[in-house]
């Protein structure tokens, strides 16, 4: 993928205008399978996304058949699965095989903005529009128009702009912030998240009308552990690129070392393989990669306790715990001290992020919280 000009955000990407920044690999380690991965994928290494999506589970091969299904129309897609599912490559190759393929792709990642940004950041502004608004500049649909525009984590997205996008999808153009006159715009939207919206709408936090809006099809990416016969066609493609990279010599994954690849849950999905295979191949004293390279974390995976006949509406205010934390906190106000709300958020969240051993994924999913969320949170605390 190509280094952005300087005055773009560093947490929005565009491509070449002719490429859609995804390549297909024809790997003898892959079998008949088709894996997609990031042009240049090295500039990414320091990214959480996942770099490589291979088509050869039996879960997945249903997923590339919708997809190919689904490309060449104008459809709206939501994208949902975890985080590191590879939600941004199957975006890039519904781009690639659309009708769209030689004009823009334009990826934006909606957590990464402040509310008082994300407008101007989507829709443009005019000079004057407001403090250090020197000149016009064009947001983000406008951008690429004409091509695909990716909203990523897009249920991070704040109330009021929730309101503005549904307008804009309707309307098919944009008002820039301090401006009147609309813009035409030509877009195909992807969007992915991953929250579920459809609890989102219960709960409040997400618009109906935007959520059935962008739900014309609707692509679901199982996480790593439920499509395994994904996992060492990726390990494989992995340990090949790492290889190159790192200039060494031909390697081989143990049979006891594919097993436990197998075997492992993986809560980091893709992205967290390649970080395994990469470090195995750092601390490998020989030329094949055996289980003790791997560094897995121990994994005891916690299922939560059975409910009894009529407790199917319980809720968290029934548990013992946190009935204890409630009767800790109602002492501590009727103790008169101050209470310093932001420094017990921060040692809050610090402690569940200890808790669950520095693991964003697993700290955000106990919170019920997304991602971008926490890490804005923890940023806050001072712990990134």
């Amino acid at each position: 993928m190509n280094l952005l000009p300087h005055d773009f955000p560093v947490n929005a990407s565009t491509d070449h205008l002719r490429s859609s920044g995804v390549v297909p690999l024809d790997a003898s380690n892959e079998g008949a399978s088709t894996l997609i991965a990031f042009r240049n994928s090295q500039q990414l290494s320091l990214l959480v996304r996942a770099t490589a999506f291979v088509f050869s589970d039996p879960q997945s091969l249903q997923l590339q058949d919708l997809i190919k299904r689904i490309a060449p129309s104008e459809a709206t897609a939501l994208i949902v699965g975890e985080t590191g599912t590879g939600k941004e490559l199957v975006a890039r190759h519904i781009h690639a095989l659309s009708h769209r393929s030689d004009t823009a792709f334009v990826a934006v990642n909606c957590g990464a903005f402040s509310e008082t940004l994300i407008e101007s950041e989507l829709f443009g502004y005019e000079r004057g529009a407001f403090t250090g608004a020197m000149q016009s500049k064009a947001g983000w649909f406008e951008t690429a128009s004409g091509g695909t525009l990716f909203l990523d984590e897009i249920g991070d997205l704040p109330l009021p702009m929730q309101v503005k996008l549904l307008r804009v999808l309707q309307e098919r153009e944009v008002v820039r912030l301090g401006g009147r006159r609309p813009v035409r715009i030509d877009v195909r939207l992807i969007a992915a998240t991953n929250v579920d919206l459809a609890e989102a709408v219960r709960a409040g936090r997400f618009r109906e009308d935007l959520y059935y809006r962008l739900q014309v099809v609707t692509l679901p990416l199982r996480p790593l552990r439920e499509r395994a016969g994904d996992i060492l066609p990726l390990a494989h493609h992995f340990l090949k690129m790492y290889v190159k990279r790192l200039g060494l010599e031909q390697f081989t994954l143990a049979p006891q070392t594919q097993r436990a690849l197998l075997d492992y849950p993986w809560p980091g999905n893709i992205r967290e393989l390649e970080n395994v295979i990469h470090r195995a191949l750092l601390v490998s004293r020989q030329h094949q990669i055996l289980v003790s390279d791997l560094c897995l974390p121990a994994w005891v995976e916690q299922s939560p306790p059975a409910k009894p006949a009529g407790a199917a509406n319980a809720t968290i205010s029934s548990a013992p715990a946190y009935a204890a934390l409630l009767r800790a906190w109602r002492s501590l106000l009727e103790s008169g001290d101050v209470v310093s709300f932001d420094q017990l958020q921060h040692q809050l969240i610090g402690e569940a992020w200890q808790s669950n051993q520095g693991n964003q994924v697993r700290t955000a999913k106990q919170l019920a919280i997304s991602r971008n969320i926490l890490r804005t949170y923890l940023k806050k605390a001072a712990l990134l």
